[in-house]
């Protein structure tokens, strides 16, 4: 699909407003925010968590440390967002995950995430030939990265694991000759998962899980040298989670999660009592390591705006004899720092040793998310031996 350059400012200001639609209020902005888009259908479909939930081939995203549990040996996993749906038909993020259960207590995994803004027509004189009309100059801006991960077993029943990450963001447009080189950081993930064994109530048996992920850890992004310096989206994730194992057929896991953005509140460093470009010499010269810590602690309204700050999200799955599974969720965040509140639905289906997903999103406030009314697919492929877990 051609397009002018609007389109691509106005995607860029979509994607910058991931995590701060467009309200009134002090929202947290990053590079690189297509990280924090939910890039697998499952976790999509339970109202974007996967911190505590079943270990899957998507743990890559939310909590590498869920390999050391998980059920397969090996396997691959494909899944499919289209972004801007109602707008434009060729943005879309995409990701490929790979992993491997080494033995009993240790596993790695890899991924690719690739975030595609379509194709530009860039028409680069002000007066065009006919000929410059009809062979416009097509951009195709993107961004990715490419992760590894070990996860580790330091008991029965808790894991932990690190992973690593390269970031590539490719926006600058190759016009009249300017120096479009594509920005690039790294990352690091922290991560630990907790599982209990099954345990017996009075009508049911159940199990616990818990797990937590500091994703993101690394410098800035710049993109030039004249240019300022964003922070990539560190990222605190917390949750927990219960499955209700009603029979051998039928179990239903339930979840909550937390998530808090370690990067620094925007402030008013020059003291004119608001908070604008004016201030940003100031918010550039924080490091990405002091920002992190100085994060928990720097909203302008002390603690009560700090809270605003966490977003929450309600998941529960329902999974008949995993062959076939029913999800839902609900995610929220404050109107002083985004707004976003949407609910989401998924289905899950397995045949044989291929697991499909697909899941569909919807707002329940004024505010559009780009994601509105699409539909996101997945379809992973399991081989080689079984683990017996649970």
């Amino acid at each position: 699909m051609n397009r002018s350059l609007l389109v691509l400012g106005f995607c860029f200001t979509v994607l910058q407003n991931l995590n701060a639609q467009e309200v009134e209020g002090r929202p947290i902005t990053t590079g690189v925010p297509f990280l924090a888009i939910a890039a697998d259908a499952r976790a999509a479909g339970m109202g974007d968590q996967g911190v505590a939930t079943r270990p899957d081939a998507y743990a890559q995203q939310w909590n590498p440390a869920k390999y050391a549990f998980i059920e397969k040996q090996q396997g691959v996993g494909f899944n499919y967002t289209p972004y801007l749906s109602q707008i434009v038909d060729d943005i879309f993020l995409g990701q490929i995950t790979y992993f491997n259960r080494i033995n009993d207590r240790s596993a790695f995994a890899g991924s690719l995430r690739y975030f595609s803004l379509g194709d530009i027509e860039s028409i680069q004189s002000s007066n065009p030939s006919q000929a410059e009309l009809e062979n416009p100059l097509i951009l195709s801006p993107n961004e990715f990265t490419l992760d590894v991960s070990y996860a580790l077993r330091l008991g029965d029943r808790f894991s932990m694991a690190v992973a690593g990450r390269y970031l590539r963001s490719n926006l600058k447009l190759q016009i009249n000759d300017e120096d479009a080189s594509a920005a690039s950081s790294i990352g690091v993930d922290i991560a630990g998962f907790y599982q209990s064994e099954e345990i017996s109530y009075d009508d049911f048996n159940g199990r616990w899980r818990a797990g937590f992920n500091i994703s993101n850890i690394g410098p800035k992004i710049k993109y030039d040298e004249a240019g300022q310096e964003n922070f990539i989206p560190t990222n605190m994730r917390l949750g927990g989670g219960f499955d209700f194992i009603l029979d051998a057929y039928n179990v239903i896991g339930v979840g909550l999660e937390f998530n808090k953005l370690l990067v620094p509140s925007p402030q008013d460093f020059n003291g004119d009592g608001v908070i604008d470009g004016s201030d940003t010499e100031e918010y550039q010269a924080i490091g990405f390591f002091e920002g992190m810590f100085q994060s928990f602690g720097d909203a302008p309204n002390g603690l009560s705006e700090e809270i605003k700050e966490v977003t929450w999200s309600l998941g529960a799955e329902y999974k008949y004899d995993n062959a076939f599974a029913l999800r839902a969720g609900y995610f929220n965040e404050s109107d002083l720092k985004g707004a976003r509140k949407f609910a989401t639905l998924g289905l899950g289906f397995r045949y044989s040793a291929i697991d499909i997903d697909v899941s569909y999103l919807f707002s329940t406030t004024q505010v559009r998310n780009p994601l509105e009314n699409t539909l996101r697919f997945g379809i992973t492929f399991n081989f080689g031996n079984e683990y017996i877990e649970y």
